[in-house]
């Protein structure tokens, strides 16, 4: 099972049970202070029985329950701010044996202090029992107001990949003025997994021939954009909502330490500022909190944050909001800006137990090897204005992540597989 503030993820029936939700929720509750908390589920085949005992666990601690059913993870935050709680049932990305819950608290996910609160049995005997009421959400006319209609009817392929975001992304593109064909409805016949950005996506790129392709994870909060038949990056995904922020009059940016220079080089050359923060989208988020910042993401989940409208990765929005620039100059702009840059993202799979270990040998290792060394989060070295690397512990696997980025990709490639090569060293030596 993996703890943290993305969330609690496991297999189902192996390392999360019935009882560790129970558990959880029942601690949950004692968080909400208003008593009120929405709840829904992503399509994964488990949700059902997840969000059946999450929901009874919340009754009986006295907690009002708002039901939306099958939902993506955006709409659950924005329809939390009205009732001050959420939690939704997924494991996001993972494969379709996990599951899991992610748990929101005045419309944002936790923090570390409130996850430390969350995996501590607290006192949650009530006298009264909650209700529990199904609602539906205004997600789509709210998004839509913000975005407001699209120049010249653009097609969209939109791939739900069989995920929650199935009926809302294409319902809100066609609301703004695309021109939407649908695939991959069904998780069933679905031909792809569960994560876009790891994904070939050979079917959307197929399918998007004159068309921009947008593709989904199951729950709807990370997007990969494809354009005249390439998939491009999930840093451009980021990119090009950073764009449409700019546009909007926005400068204050918070962007993950693991997102491309580009998109930073890109907000100052328009009078923009950034400031980095761990990767996560909890992390990103606290620091906006607390800078006023008004928009950014992470680049490795296609992730873009408007915290106006969601204190989340918002992948529906953010279709809708580059559905805005395709027939402006900006999306082209954007992309012959950032398609300079190249980034090679790599794992290597490594117990849990021997991560910290395992890094802090590399540290020595790449300290001797490069110049300036950042550890706010993992190991990153910064190589030359427009080179660095990054290497940084799963929080949800059990695997080490290597990210390296370049103007040239074949010196991207190189730094990547030499550090590669320097984490294998650190992991045998600890082994």
């Amino acid at each position: 099972m993996k703890i943290s503030v993305s969330g609690i993820r496991g297999i189902f029936g192996n390392d999360l049970t019935l009882k560790d939700v129970l558990r959880f929720c029942n601690n949950f509750s004692s968080l909400i202070k208003s008593k009120k908390c929405v709840i829904a589920q992503d399509t994964r085949p488990s949700g059902s029985m997840i969000i059946e005992t999450a929901s009874a666990a919340l009754l009986q601690c006295g907690i009002d329950v708002y039901n939306l059913g099958m939902a993506p993870t955006p709409v659950i935050f924005r329809e939390s701010r009205k009732y001050s709680a959420g939690i939704i049932v997924t494991s996001s990305h993972n494969p379709l044996e996990w599951n899991g819950l992610k748990f929101i608290v005045n419309g944002r996910g936790i923090n570390e202090e409130e996850l430390n609160f969350l995996t501590n049995d607290q006192d949650t005997s009530k006298s009264i029992i909650g209700l529990e009421t199904k609602i539906e959400s205004n997600y789509i006319d709210e998004a839509a107001n913000l975005i407001g209609k699209v120049v010249g009817s653009p097609k969209v392929v939109v791939d739900v990949g069989g995920g929650a975001a199935r009926h809302v992304a294409p319902a809100l593109l066609k609301k703004i003025g695309c021109q939407v064909k649908t695939i991959n409805e069904n998780l069933e016949q679905c031909s792809r997994g569960p994560d876009p950005t790891s994904d070939d996506l050979k079917d959307l790129i197929s399918n998007s021939k004159g068309a921009i392709g947008f593709a989904f994870d199951l729950d709807g909060d990370r997007l990969v954009v494809v354009k005249d038949g390439k998939k491009l990056s999930p840093d451009i995904t980021l990119g090009l909502g950073v764009a449409k922020a700019l546009e909007l009059g926005y400068k204050k940016f918070v962007l993950s330490i693991d997102s491309s220079v580009s998109v930073e080089k890109f907000i100052i050359k328009k009078g923009g500022e950034v400031q980095r923060s761990k990767v996560g989208e909890a992390n990103v988020i606290d620091l906006m909190l607390k800078t006023k910042s008004q928009a950014g993401g992470e680049g490795s989940s296609g992730g873009f944050i408007l915290p106006e409208f969601n204190f989340c990765r918002d992948g529906i929005l953010t279709s809708g909001l580059i559905a805005s620039m395709l027939e402006t100059n900006i999306f082209e702009d954007v992309l012959k800006f950032m398609e300079r840059y190249h980034q090679v993202r790599d794992k290597i799979k490594i117990e849990s137990n021997l991560h910290d270990k395992t890094l802090e040998k590399l540290q020595e290792k790449m300290s001797k090897k490069f110049g300036e060394i950042i550890t706010m989060d993992g190991i990153k070295a910064i190589i030359d204005e427009d080179s660095w690397v990054l290497v940084r512990k799963s929080n949800t696997e059990d695997i080490i992540r290597i990210s390296a980025e370049s103007d040239n990709i074949e010196k991207a490639k190189t730094i990547a597989q030499q550090v590669r090569d320097l984490v294998k060293q650190s992991y045998d030596q600890v082994k």
